[in-house]
């Protein structure tokens, strides 16, 4: 009898262990530089579709940034921008399409694989935004000013979200 209720004990907390541990959960993690340091993530829904929106040091207009992710890669497909100041674009290379629309410039159809983004959140107009699934969360909310964050996709187990800020709460 005590057999039985060891071994019913030892299989309760090997799937626990299982479920705890096992990283199962994709999201978009934010890591202290290059390190796997996680400092926030963001739970995947249905879409892997989301939008980085800052405002240009320079020219102080937005720049609204469109990713994807692919099979652990981060890949930008657009591009939205107001002026061609520096660090901007002129054009669209290779089979990407250049578009002028409300005063507007956008660069479509990228294809530009990234396995992760390093973002330096802004400490004074830069106003790092995520955009996602209908959502906005301003990243200063949730990581200090001035900080390097590594962005990529990743899966995490329970006990690693333990370990760094929920984004959408």
């Amino acid at each position: 009898m005590i057999h039985k209720i060891l071994l019913f004990f030892f299989s309760i907390l090997l799937v626990s262990s299982f479920l705890f541990f096992f990283p199962y959960y994709r999201v978009i993690a934010f890591s202290f530089e290059n390190t796997n340091q996680l400092l926030a993530y963001l739970p995947l829904q249905a879409s892997r579709t989301f939008q980085i929106q800052y405002t240009h040091s320079i020219h102080l207009t937005d720049v609204v940034e469109t990713y994807q992710l692919k099979d652990e890669q981060i890949v930008q497909t657009e591009l939205q921008y107001e002026d061609f100041a520096i660090g901007m674009p002129s054009n669209a290379e290779g089979e990407e399409i250049f578009i002028k629309q409300n005063g507007k410039y956008f660069i479509k159809n990228m294809n530009r694989a990234f396995p992760f983004i390093d973002v330096r959140i802004g400490q004074v107009k830069a106003e790092h935004q995520l955009h996602y699934e209908k959502q906005m969360y301003r990243l200063a909310d949730y990581l200090s000013p001035g900080t390097w964050v590594r962005i990529q996709p990743k899966r995490l187990s329970l006990w690693q979200q333990l370990k760094g800020v929920k984004i959408d709460e």
